[in-house]
């Protein structure tokens, strides 16, 4: 896996929360060509695609202590990165046979058609192939 050392200022950065890093990396960098930029695991990796980093953070990580009020951040939620498609039904054929899990099958919309799956935290990940595509 080849890493990356120097990260920008002109990038997106996105945390999320995991349960297993090294896990985490796995997925990213296998199903959806991020590059490995650091490595602290088991509390935390980020890896980058384009201009979007992703900030692993596991149990053990700064990000993952209790909140004041006693609240634990915790993977899942609805909130999610969106990727955009050529071909809805390849990805979803291509990432099921790798046992990857959905929340839902593929839904039309006006603006396109989307899915929604999960990364092995549980985090959602929106695939979407626009209308016309």
């Amino acid at each position: 896996m080849k890493k990356v050392t120097k990260v920008s200022n002109d990038l997106v950065n996105v945390r999320y929360m995991v349960d297993d890093v090294i896990k985490a990396v796995d997925f990213y960098t296998t199903h959806f060509g991020f590059t490995l930029c650091s490595n602290a695991a088991p509390a935390f990796a980020d890896v980058l695609r384009g201009n979007l980093r992703l900030l692993l953070s596991g149990p053990k990580s700064s990000a993952g202590r209790p909140m004041p009020d006693g609240g634990i951040p915790e993977p899942g939620g609805w909130n999610r990165i969106h990727f955009i498609v050529d071909d809805i039904v390849a990805e979803v054929e291509r990432l099921r046979a790798a046992g990857v899990r959905f929340r839902n099958d593929i839904i039309s919309g006006p603006g396109g058609q989307q899915i929604v799956l999960e990364d092995p935290a549980g985090n959602p990940i929106e695939l979407f192939q626009p209308a016309g595509a």
